[in-house]
């Protein structure tokens, strides 16, 4: 059984998977209205992901003698610079979520709650992935530049990684 201390922290980190889970589907609207397909399917599939991460985290929370606490999440921003900001933005979340859950780890393992360091193995790994799934995508935009043709091939690279998922 988790201490409460730490599934305080969980039901922080719920908010947190929520909270990237609007930001993403803010992108992905952003992405609709400026016919960028590719990153809008890409943000969708990243919305839906961090959706099944909160609701991974609120399941285990509830088994673990806890109580899965579900906040209410502001509107997402719908408007971006461009996609370029806008995955550079999703980098930022990312990090955001990864720190989190490396502090989660770490007091899991403080508190000798192996059952909950485990659990929270998996979500390292993943917060590894994403990281450098945006980094890629940025790495593209300095490579390729922002310009229409660059644009056109990062907006096809992005679909190619949502439907891979």
């Amino acid at each position: 059984m988790a201490s409460k201390k730490l599934i305080s922290k969980l039901n922080d980190q719920i908010g947190l998977e929520q909270a990237a889970s609007q930001v993403y589907l803010g992108m992905a609207i952003w992405c609709e209205g400026k016919s960028l397909g590719g990153a809008a399917a890409f943000f969708y599939a990243q919305s839906d992901e961090e959706r099944s991460h909160m609701m991974k985290v609120l399941k285990y929370v509830n088994g673990s003698g806890g109580t899965a606490a579900v906040g209410s999440s502001d509107a997402p921003s719908v408007k971006f610079a461009s996609l370029k900001a806008a995955v550079k933005s999703g980098l930022e979340s990312e990090k955001k979520v990864t720190a989190s859950v490396q502090r989660i780890t770490t007091l899991a393992l403080a508190e000798k709650d192996y059952e909950s360091f485990n659990f929270l193995q998996w979500f390292v790994d993943e917060q590894a992935e994403e990281e450098q799934k945006f980094q890629s995508i940025l790495d593209k935009f300095e490579l390729l530049g922002e310009g229409g043709r660059a644009l056109y091939s990062i907006d096809k690279l992005m679909g190619r990684m949502a439907a891979e998922e």
